[in-house]
């Protein structure tokens, strides 16, 4: 919610390296403008355009990835299909050990699907969004 531009200046004051993108939109072309010399971006998702009523708008500074010979590649996580076991059994143990955790915001009642659909596109959720339609 804050000042993406002023972020990335404090955060990445040397610039962007390497950029894992789900966002798209006006987040991406802000992104491009503080990319390095040989910057890798990974596109793994749009969200900020899945529900646009008119054209999907693709970044407006893409010269940057020419000046700064920097690549730009897709990634669908079906791509790897194959490792899943893999990478099941990784984060399973991670999470038992405590290296990684897990953070889930949960609805309760089918009843508010709708709203919990929402909460995605607008923001209001926090980790895994998960809606519970039965007790347990």
């Amino acid at each position: 919610n804050g000042d993406v531009r002023a972020g990335l200046k404090e955060h990445c004051p040397n610039g962007v390296d390497v950029y894992f993108d789900n966002v798209g939109g006006d987040i991406l072309d802000i992104v491009l403008t503080r990319i390095n010399m040989k910057a890798r971006i990974v596109i793994c998702g749009a969200i900020s355009q899945y529900n646009n009523t008119t054209p999907v708008k693709g970044p407006s500074n893409y010269l940057s990835l020419l000046v700064n010979r920097a690549r730009m590649e897709g990634m669908v996580v079906f791509d790897y299909a194959d490792r899943y076991p893999v990478a099941a059994a990784a984060l399973g143990k991670w999470l038992k050990e405590g290296k990684i955790k897990s953070k889930e915001d949960v609805v309760r009642g089918i009843e508010n699907f709708v709203p919990a659909l929402n909460m995605l596109f607008e923001g209001k959720n926090f980790g895994k969004l998960i809606l519970q339609v039965a007790d347990q």
